[in-house]
């Protein structure tokens, strides 16, 4: 079977009609004017396109006399032209490969991570790998239907593109940033990057809590963060999920809060219950973060820079499993590196490590923490302080647990 040669209007549109299937079914098969919506809609779409009616209505036209596109009537309601794709079928795609296709189509080359992450609402990949192999099997096709582009310096992974037409990827794309696909730190998998974090901040936990537990002296705004959860838990049970040496709990209970420090590295459990002797420093996960023991819920929960290591597609259930525990009205506060970039770091306070930071977006994160159910939610963005010898953006989200 010949791959159908595709122009980029037909891509895009293609590449909607796809999509719109499986994420509204109610909707579809597509008017006109839906389609022409999905096709210039500027989030998921690269690049964003302005199409007018005549043009999409042209190209429907073209795709139906090349028997990708059915025109039906609306089953009900006025007699209204509807466009229905049938690539799915002349390809003979199975789900997996149909969503990978899919995303090919709407945003050009990207690499596994990526797909992964944004083929949730249409296929459920449960690890990286499994897109891998979906990949290899659609480039292993008598007529390969993908291919991988080489890897480009500074990229962490190799990106993929369809083979039903021309994706730019000549100059311009060279010139621009690359794609950061931020699972490419789940590699080997998560039980693996665990356990190089535990084991990086075992070895530096000393020389960390030297350098940083008095870095609140010199950050204010940080510290009118803290007096606003402080006032809002009242006596309410307070928790920091990767406390490190336990400075910021600290501040909280001085500030009179039932605060707890949670951390997965016992080393640095251990510094914060050398240097702060009076407070709860407890080793553990906060994927599994419970409710407390003296109340219904936390009245705040503390990521106090403590999801800088997790792949983008871990991040949605780390934060729902830390707004699970929340009481009604709690809050949770996110501090993050804000950025498009992974930094591997080999040494850090003179001892050997293996660390990867992962910066993220701040609105794919303020979305995420909605996404989490929570309400209300604010966030604060900064510049480094260059005094500090700071070198990234700083965000800080907060969302309310509705009452």
């Amino acid at each position: 079977m010949a791959l159908p040669d595709l122009s980029a209007e037909e891509q895009r549109i293609l590449g909607v009609l796809l999509e719109k299937q499986v994420t509204v079914p109610a909707t579809y098969p597509m008017t006109l004017a839906a389609v022409r919506t999905g096709c210039n809609q500027t989030s998921s779409r690269d690049p964003v396109v302005d199409y007018d009616e005549p043009e999409v209505e042209a190209t429907l036209r073209r795709l139906k006399d090349r028997q990708l596109v059915r025109i039906v009537w609306a089953d009900s309601g006025r007699r209204t032209l509807k466009y229905h794709q049938l690539l799915s079928e002349v390809l003979e795609l199975n789900d997996a490969e149909r969503a990978l296709v899919t995303l090919l189509l709407l945003r050009g080359a990207q690499a596994p991570g990526e797909l992964k992450t944004r083929t949730d609402r249409l296929h459920p990949f449960a690890e990286r790998g499994e897109v891998e192999v979906v990949l290899a099997d659609l480039a292993a096709r008598p007529e390969p239907l993908v291919r991988e582009l080489p890897r480009q310096r500074g990229q962490h992974d190799s990106r993929w593109v369809h083979l039903l037409g021309d994706v730019p990827e000549g100059e311009a794309v060279a010139e621009a940033a690359p794609a950061v696909d931020r699972d490419a730190v789940l590699a080997d998998g998560a039980a693996a990057r665990d356990e190089r974090v535990r084991s990086s901040y075992d070895a530096v936990a000393m020389e960390y809590a030297d350098r940083l537990t008095g870095e609140l002296d010199d950050l204010p705004f940080e510290r009118w963060l803290l007096d606003l959860v402080a006032a809002h838990a009242a006596a309410g049970p307070v928790i920091e999920v990767g406390c490190g040496p336990g400075h910021v709990t600290a501040y909280l209970a001085e500030a009179g809060v039932d605060a707890t420090g949670l951390d997965l590295s016992p080393a640095m459990v251990a510094e914060a219950r050398r240097r702060y002797p009076d407070g709860d420093y407890q080793v553990g996960d906060l994927r599994r973060l419970m409710r407390p023991t003296s109340a219904p819920g936390w009245s705040a929960v503390l990521a106090w820079y403590s999801l800088i290591h997790l792949g983008a597609s871990e991040l949605p259930e780390a934060l729902a499993s830390l707004a699970r525990p929340l009481a009604s009205g709690g809050w949770l506060v996110v501090a993050l590196h804000a950025g498009s970039e992974i930094r591997h770091v080999d040494e850090w306070f003179d001892s050997e490590v293996d660390l990867d930071f992962v910066l993220h977006e701040p609105a794919d994160v303020v979305a995420l923490v909605e996404s989490a159910g929570l309400g209300d939610v604010e966030w604060y963005h900064r510049g480094p302080v260059r005094e500090r010898g700071e070198t990234t953006e700083r965000l800080y989200v907060v969302g309310r647990k509705a009452p």
